[in-house]
């Protein structure tokens, strides 16, 4: 997770050790301020993915494709989310006060939101490009049976994926800094081949969530793009505009945290550990955000969610009726159709 570990090139339980640990003191200061921004995720993510919750709820039923994934990533982004505030307090104490068994819960649940929200959003993705361009047969395959084993296919990988942080990740205490951390265990444990443990697990965030979600996410939206342009509808360019905007906060977003993270991982000097460790924690936080307002982005900019929810507004504050646009005709739930009108 590297939250604010420092980096020991030779760990020992000893009170002594033969090698100087790097000093990360200012890079993970950096960390701890930029830290505070956790909370606020954290208070955002939990209103706004529970306002998504409250109108799938209310307005809509989990009979259709899109709903079903909709709220599996609201799902796995609090899931990851719940975990924020504790990096906050640790980031900013470099410091674990939590005890071991909480930092195991800590680290299962970071990394399962982490990976089950890249899927989920490359899912969606997917499952959009199949409603636009592969429009008259894609009700034949999108079913409710289609999003369900999807969704667990997800969950698995996921779960699956966590298998190397559950073991690494620990608490553990160094005598230098007289200070406990809760990462990957930088020692040897017995009865594991660690070295290829990390290796796979590097090889596995490279391929499966980083480069797997870029390539899908990318053809898709490409597919959906020539799809509507080369359709006769009139809000076309608006609707490419918005393609075009999607797949640029995710590249912004998610592919420098990546990029950085697996620099950081291969660093082998003390300076260029200091030196990615700069990059991120600044790209951490960005890919923390996108992560934030993914599933809140992904309802509304559908037009059915957007009037669901000034539906709310005028029955909540009637006062705001003659300021408000809203349509009186929206079926009980959506359809598994999705036009290029409704991305």
């Amino acid at each position: 997770m590297e939250a604010t570990t420092p980096d020991y090139s030779d760990y020992s339980d000893e009170p002594y050790s033969p090698v100087p640990p790097c000093s990360r003191d200012s890079d993970n200061n950096l960390g701890a301020h930029l830290s505070i921004l956790f909370y606020f995720m954290f208070l955002f993510s939990l209103f706004g993915n529970g306002l998504v919750l409250v109108i799938i709820h209310r307005f809509e039923k989990l009979t259709t494709v899109t709903n079903i994934l909709l709220l599996n990533l609201v799902v796995s982004s609090l899931i990851f989310m719940s975990s924020l505030p504790f990096m906050g307090v640790y980031m900013q104490l470099s410091n674990w006060i939590f005890g071991t068994a909480m930092c195991k819960i800590f680290g299962s649940v970071y990394y399962l939101g982490f990976y089950s929200s890249v899927l989920f959003l490359t899912l969606l993705t997917f499952d959009r490009h199949l409603a636009v361009v592969y429009s008259l047969g894609a009700p034949r395959v999108r079913n409710r049976v289609y999003a369900v084993v999807s969704c667990a296919v997800v969950w698995l990988v996921s779960a699956l994926a966590c298998i190397k942080p559950m073991i690494l990740h620990t608490t553990f205490f160094h005598y230098i800094d007289n200070k406990t951390y809760c990462d990957d265990y930088p020692g040897d444990l017995p009865s594991f081949h660690l070295q290829q443990l990390r290796t796979f697990g590097f090889y596995l965030q490279l391929f499966l969530f980083l480069l797997f979600p870029l390539i899908v996410i990318i053809y898709c939206y490409v597919r959906i793009a020539i799809t509507v342009i080369s359709s006769r509808i009139v809000t076309k360019f608006k609707t490419v505009r918005l393609i075009f905007i999607i797949v640029l906060l995710f590249f912004v977003c998610w592919t420098p945290f990546n990029i950085v993270l697996l620099m950081h991982d291969k660093a082998d000097t003390c300076e260029e550990v200091r030196k990615w460790g700069y990059a991120l924690h600044v790209t951490r936080n960005l890919a923390y955000i996108y992560f934030c307002i993914s599933p809140i982005f992904y309802t509304f900019v559908g037009r059915k969610f957007q009037n669901y929810f000034r539906q709310m507004l005028v029955k909540r504050f009637p006062g705001l009726r003659k300021y408000v646009s809203v349509s009186q005709h929206s079926g009980t739930n959506m359809s598994t159709k999705t036009t290029p009108n409704n991305l």
